[in-house]
């Protein structure tokens, strides 16, 4: 099979030349034994990658299953990935098979490999090495015939370096990889998949296809794209749906200029679906008022206080001089003589914030004592601060009571 027809296959759109000579490693591993270690971005199609290599091995009529490790239970992990039998835990009401088990013959591609816990990780090793594992809860030795093909988006011998994954089993997988180039790095291929997805989005729901002037096209690939494929087709997807419109006899098409394109590209990396600011739903929402009530700006008044007096507390210990000093450092002559001609500043008046934050802390005491009909020690119970605390911060229309 030629590379052409290898994407048609498979849905891979692109003439990048690192795409293809990653297609092109992808179908000289397929056909040996070794375990492949698939390295990309978050939605650059790695999965896409891993089914090739299934599908041109020798095991291509066995099962295919795909783990995503990052979504496996931390408790769960060994139980999915070896099976465990009835009884090992709780929970386990039968004895049920793992994925190593149900693969058997076939590939089980591990996606997010770098998500599994050290544990896993070290009887991952063991299958890799001997094909041996145990399931949860059993002394009995079994045995697998499983090609592994793992994916991560991250740098893996950082993990390594930083004590988050094996170096064994690292090297274990990284003697086969394939890199598969983010989305921004194949600026030449970033309008073919634009036009493919806004034709697939059309032809699904009747609407006229989106394409593009040059100015805009030039837009699209000037973003980097951090969401890749996928954040790229969820955005072409959303332009469609907000801009197109049923298709006529006389209207299949609607082309956009840099102009009016601008206005639905992402503001910033990683935002995946942008639309457009209504600003009279957000005037509207303004005009509501507050969306809290009475019970949750109490506890919002109550955090505020807290944080006040911890604030305040610090401050005491800072004019005890209970924290660390440190010993000035030596400074140079001229740098006295800048000392000596220095002029203090005039004492800073209150700012508007703590202003505010003061007449917050007045409410919420005039709320504790109105609750409990003036009783100050109750009050100061239900504030988390002492009566004398409470009667020094009193408002002073209660000072006179």
């Amino acid at each position: 099979m030629d590379l052409q027809a290898l994407k048609n296959k498979y849905d891979i759109i692109g003439n990048d030349a690192a795409l293809n000579d990653a297609l092109e490693t992808a179908v000289k591993f397929a056909p040996t034994g070794l375990s492949v270690l698939i390295q990309g971005e978050s939605g650059v199609g790695k999965e896409n990658f891993a089914r090739i290599i299934h599908q041109f091995s020798p095991r291509r009529q066995k099962p295919f299953f795909v783990v995503n490790c990052g979504a496996l239970p931390k408790e769960l992990v060994n139980s999915e990935l070896f099976g465990h039998v009835k009884g090992s835990f709780t929970g386990a009401t039968d004895t049920r098979k793992g994925y190593f088990e149900e693969s058997d013959g076939g590939t089980l591609f591990l996606d997010e490999i770098a998500e599994l816990p050290l544990e896993s990780q070290a009887l991952l090793l063991r299958v890799l090495q001997s094909g041996e594992y145990r399931k949860v809860g059993s002394n009995k030795v079994e045995h697998t015939d499983v090609r592994i093909v793992a994916a991560t988006n991250v740098h893996l011998y950082e993990a390594v370096k930083r004590g988050k994954f094996r170096e064994d089993l690292y090297f274990r997988l990284s003697a086969a990889q394939i890199r598969i180039p983010p989305l921004r790095d194949r600026h030449g291929d970033i309008y073919l998949l634009f036009r493919k997805f806004t034709s697939d989005f059309s032809e699904v729901n009747g609407m006229c296809k989106i394409s593009l002037k040059p100015d805009a096209i030039r837009l699209l690939e000037q973003y980097r794209w951090p969401g890749n494929i996928r954040q790229l087709q969820g955005f072409t997807q959303s332009l469609t749906a907000q801009l197109s419109t049923k298709v006529t006899p006389t209207l299949q098409r609607i082309e956009l200029s840099a102009t009016e394109l601008q206005p639905f590209m992402p503001l910033e990396e990683g935002e995946p679906i942008p639309v457009l600011y209504d600003a009279s739903s957000a005037r509207q929402q303004a005009s509501q008022g507050s969306a809290f009530n009475a019970e949750e700006r109490q506890a919002i008044f109550k955090a505020i206080l807290d944080i006040k007096q911890e604030v305040d507390a610090l401050k005491a210990r800072m004019d005890r001089k209970e924290l660390p000093v440190h010993e000035p450092a030596p400074v140079e002559e001229a740098e006295w003589q800048e000392q000596e001609d220095f002029q203090p500043s005039e004492p800073e008046l209150p700012s508007e914030h703590s202003l505010s934050v003061r007449k917050t802390e007045e409410e919420l005491i005039r709320q504790a004592l109105e609750k409990y009909h003036g009783n100050r020690k109750k009050a100061a119970e239900e504030l988390g601060m002492s009566e004398r605390t409470l009667y020094r911060k009193l408002p002073e229309e209660y000072r006179k009571k």
